[in-house]
């Protein structure tokens, strides 16, 4: 076994000579925090879709956080749509959380950023803003939705919340 001294990349930067200016979506980046609440009601069924807020594909996924009443049998992904300007397609169904519970009441906020296995689940991509975590070539510059998709259908009516805290760059 070998002592290593490693460092991340805002660190890096700051040691190097001269300094290299680290970007702001790791290092003094501005967060931006959205909230959106939508009514799901008895009978929604698989495939309805509730848009929560939009973000920029040049900012970095901070926080995710789902509220919820207790929406008997639902549950639902969540991830991003294009905007309905740019035709309201899905880009990644479950970019963030796959098949995530609404059926119970949850008012303490799961945090639901890396529950997916794609999108910013990977630790080694922590650092990395939308579009290189959605594996574009180059940023788009453009807005995304971020929806939750019913994979199982609702049985009760009910308040679904999310919080969603971006970095800007």
């Amino acid at each position: 076994m070998a002592v290593v001294n490693t460092k991340a990349t805002g660190v890096t930067n700051a040691d190097a000579g001269p300094p290299v200016k680290t970007s702001a979506l790791i290092a003094q980046g501005k967060v931006r925090e959205f909230v959106g609440t939508v009514e799901v009601a008895n009978g929604d069924s698989i495939g309805s879709t509730l848009r929560f807020f939009r973000v920029i594909s040049s900012w970095r996924p901070n926080a995710i956080r789902k509220y919820s009443d207790a929406v008997t049998s639902a549950a639902m992904d969540v991830g991003l749509y294009d905007t309905l300007a740019n035709g309201g397609a899905a880009v990644d169904v479950d970019f963030f959380a796959s098949a995530v519970s609404i059926a119970t009441a949850d008012v303490l906020g799961a945090d639901i950023t890396y529950e997916a296995a794609t999108g910013p689940a990977d630790v080694a991509k922590i650092e990395q803003p939308l579009w290189l975590l959605l594996g574009l070539a180059a940023d788009p510059g453009k807005y995304y939705d971020v929806v939750g998709t019913l994979t199982a259908a609702a049985t009760a009516a009910g308040t679904v919340s999310l919080k969603g805290q971006f970095v800007e760059n």
